[in-house]
């Protein structure tokens, strides 16, 4: 019977150290998922920062290249209103419906 109870205890024993060992890999590597979960995150707003730079750069660059033209050269805004009654003066319809003199 000694030889059972001692078989049991190892058993038990084993079984224990067995379920710690589990749960200390389970620590070990939620906690090296957990680092490179954050590095990932480091690196994705490294390079959304690189980008921004870049792309804000680039912008100044194209706004520097752009030429500036003086306001004397700048072609002026007809009012829309202007334009709409310029249309009606030469509307085909129109001259199809005036009399000749």
């Amino acid at each position: 019977m000694s030889t059972r109870a001692s078989e049991a205890r190892s058993t038990e024993a084993r079984t224990r150290a067995e379920a710690s060992f589990k749960k200390e890999q389970r620590a070990k590597e939620g906690a090296q998922a957990m680092q490179e979960y954050l590095a990932s995150g480091r690196a994705v707003r490294e390079r959304m920062e690189r980008l921004k730079a870049l792309r804000l750069a680039k912008e100044a660059a194209a706004k520097d290249a752009e030429p500036v033209v003086p306001a004397s050269v700048r072609p002026t805004r007809v009012p829309k209103s202007a334009t709409a009654t310029a249309l009606k003066r030469t509307s085909p319809r129109r001259m199809k419906n005036q009399q000749p003199h």
